[in-house]
């Protein structure tokens, strides 16, 4: 694959369907040629919340727009932009919209082959694959 640089316009972007409430844009992935991080935007409309999951590989959250509760590890935090999270690999967490308006985060994964495994079910996914 050839190394092209990339400008991601959100605007212009489809978006993709994440779950209730969840629309998300991939932005830097190993499908156009990063070989170590995967990034993207989720966005929760008020009251949406992602499951309780893991991930094999680090992960980076920023709040960009909106109030969150993040859960890490047990631990509930209330957040805002610009608010991060840094999450090892393996920690159970999750994030939850408190505001009445859209939230909005951007996530940075440190590989390529994000998995998700939820733990209530213990069902694992490839991250950007439905």
């Amino acid at each position: 694959m050839e190394k092209t640089s990339r400008v991601f316009k959100i605007k212009e972007m489809k978006p993709v369907d994440r779950g209730p409430g969840l629309r998300g844009w991939p932005l830097v992935t190993g499908e156009i040629g990063s070989e170590h991080l995967t990034t993207g935007i989720t966005e929760f409309q008020p009251g949406a919340f992602l499951a309780m999951h893991i991930h094999n590989c680090e992960e980076q959250v920023t709040v960009i727009e909106g109030k969150a509760t993040a859960v890490i590890d047990g631990i509930s935090h209330q957040v805002t932009a610009p608010d991060t999270t840094f999450i090892f690999p393996g920690v159970p967490h999750r994030f939850i919209n408190t505001g009445d308006k859209p939230m909005k985060i951007m996530w940075v994964y440190t590989t390529t082959q994000v998995t998700r495994t939820f733990v209530d079910t213990g069902k694992k996914e490839d991250y950007l694959k439905k």
